[in-house]
Parts: structure tokens; sequence; C-alpha cells
């Protein structure tokens, strides 16, 4: 289905956007564009690959006339452009407005004038139960487009749009794990917001796994996530300071501006509707109309059996968390480096 088809990634300079190409530059695809306003990023990428198959395109998804010269002639797009730091987020909160949600209703709505085939929006376990500018701007960017799944011009070319949410990336640029490298490495005390919080633990390639799952098995409107399992921050740090054989004390600062203790992936009212596919969970869109008084309420006493979350996953101790924490190509060479 990829031959001499052209895929474009939104906020392609990002850490996703250079997973994913690792998996794309060798596929039958005639053309991967790069969309993102980091003029710097992309010119280090196109040193780094030296690949033809690449277009990089300058341009920011706030404004429509840029995504739309973007999508012609695109075919698939991964969307992962966003404003994705919760406390940045808190103080600057229409700028996650103006990024994640209008951003996102430009993208897809260049999709649908451009008859794209395929669309994954890239979601975060934030979005579930919101309290925060990042994780409200990220649900109403979810509700935006399943909207567009029910889109007329989207329904009659057959397009599928569809959403994958998943929690942290492991060693993502901005997240903890490369926070506590380097507060080991200088010696400094590791600074745990509340040593109960927990977070799912998943891999670039984790979150690659669930948007390709998504792209292949995706109906208009789906929500994916993936099973993953979890740990507690002082876990994290516990088992970063063992890998790396040091003794720096850990120092409790307190949750920061729009921090919650555990992150959900799928809501009580998701999970009663959900679809288990083994290592992930498959969330159908609704797509009655506003005409509710024609439908017949099948199931009147729907079981809430609870959420999904990374309090109630599985949990990892601190040698699980080793184990895991040494696949990571970043872990991996940090370490060596400072060993060396």
């Amino acid at each position: 289905m990829f031959k001499d088809k052209i895929l474009l990634i939104t906020g392609g300079t990002g850490s996703f956007g250079n997973a994913m190409l690792k998996g794309f530059l060798d596929s039958d695809l005639k053309e991967i564009r790069i969309f993102s306003r980091d003029e710097k990023k992309q010119e280090d990428m196109r040193i780094e690959y030296k690949n033809d198959k690449l277009n990089f395109v300058i341009g920011d998804i706030r404004n429509f006339n840029d995504v739309n010269q973007a999508m012609m002639g695109v075919d698939f797009v991964f969307h992962a452009a966003a404003l994705k730091q919760v406390p940045s987020c808190e103080f600057y909160p229409m700028q996650a407005v103006q990024t994640n949600i209008l951003g996102a209703e430009n993208v897809l709505e260049a999709a649908a004038r451009n008859n794209v085939a395929r669309v994954v929006v890239l979601s975060t376990d934030k979005a579930v139960y919101p309290i925060n500018a990042m994780g409200i701007s990220k649900a109403m960017m979810e509700k935006v487009s399943i909207a567009k799944a029910r889109d007329p011009r989207v329904k009659n070319i057959d397009a599928i749009y569809t959403a994958t949410r998943y929690g942290n990336v492991m060693a993502s640029r901005g997240s903890i794990i490369p926070l506590f490298i380097k507060q080991i490495k200088e010696g400094a005390p590791l600074t745990i917001t509340d040593p109960k919080m927990t977070r799912f633990m998943m891999s670039l390639d984790d979150s690659v796994q669930l948007v390709m799952f998504a792209f292949m098995n995706g109906q208009p409107g789906d929500i994916f996530v993936q099973k993953s399992p979890a740990a507690t921050v002082k876990t994290l740090a516990q088992a970063l300071k063992e890998l790396f054989n040091a003794d720096n004390e850990i120092k409790i600062i307190g949750a920061r501006h729009g921090e919650k203790m555990y992150e959900t992936l799928c809501s009580t009212e998701e999970m009663a509707k959900a679809e288990d596919l083994g290592n992930f969970y498959r969330v159908p869109a609704d797509f009655r109309d506003l005409n509710y008084t024609k439908y017949v309420q099948k199931e009147a006493n729907v079981k809430l059996e609870g959420e999904y979350n990374s309090d109630n996953t599985y949990r990892l101790n601190v040698e699980e968390l080793k184990k895991l924490l040494l696949t990571l190509d970043y872990v991996k060479e940090e370490l060596a480096n400072h060993q060396n």
C-alpha cells in the first residue's frame, strides 16, 4: 500500500518523526515530507539522512495556507506537531489552543480538501480526564479528529482518520530521563516531584508501533491505546542511580503546575466499549447523528469497570525498569560516555 505514495509528517523533526523515518526510508514510499517550522532541525536531518526520498517543508500548522500547500498530493498523514510541555501550556494556554486545537483543525481540514486517504493524529494520556491546558487542548484535538472523520467529504472517499493516545515517551526531548541523567553526571540532587507519582513507561519504538497499528487497522474515528507498564518516579530515579553507579541524593520538590499523580489512557466510559486487541485497546467512535430519538438503546445498563491508568497497570520494580532502560539507545550511549 506504500508503493509510490506520499507521506507527510507534521512536526517531523521531533523525536517521533526521527523514529518513524527509520522504518520508512527503505519502504516503497515515493516521498516523505517533513513539515515543521524549525529550519535548523530540518537542516540537521537533511545532513544526517542524505536521502532523496525526504522533502523538507518549512511552515507552521497554525497557518492554513502553509499546511494546505504542504498537503497537496499527499496520501497519508501522521500529525505529530504539538505543544507538549505541561507547565508551558499552563502559563500560555492560548498557545496550546492555537497549536494543538486550531493547528490540528488546519491539518485535518487540509487533508479533507486534498483527499488524503489516511490520517493518524497523535494524542496523549493527558487528554483523559484532563486537568491541565495541555491535556484539555489534546482532548479537543481528539474531538476535532473524530468530527472530521464524520465529514461527508472524508466518508465519500472512504478515508480513515484515527487517533493514538500514549504516555510519556522514555528519553524523548524534554522528558525526565535526560534530566535525571544530566543531574547524575553533574553530581546534583535528583529532583523528584512526588515519589508516589506513576507514569507509563513507553519507548519511541512503542510509539511507532502504536501509530502503525492504528494506520493499518483503524476504522474512522477510532482511538488506539497501547498497553504499557508503569513505574513510580522514585523507582525510575533509583533505577538510573544504580545503572550509573551514582549516589546522588534525591530531593522532593513537589508537583509542577498541572501535573497528575497518575496518567489515564482510557477512561471508565471508554473502557466500557473498548475492544481488547491483545497489546492494544481500540475505542470506537460514536457515529450516531444528533437525532437521538431515532436510536434504540440496546444496552441500557452498561457495566463500568474502571479506567486504565498508570496506577492500575503492571508496575515495574527497579530491576525490571533497569532492564527496560537498557533497551534505549539514549541510555546506552549516555552510560557508555559516563563509564569512559
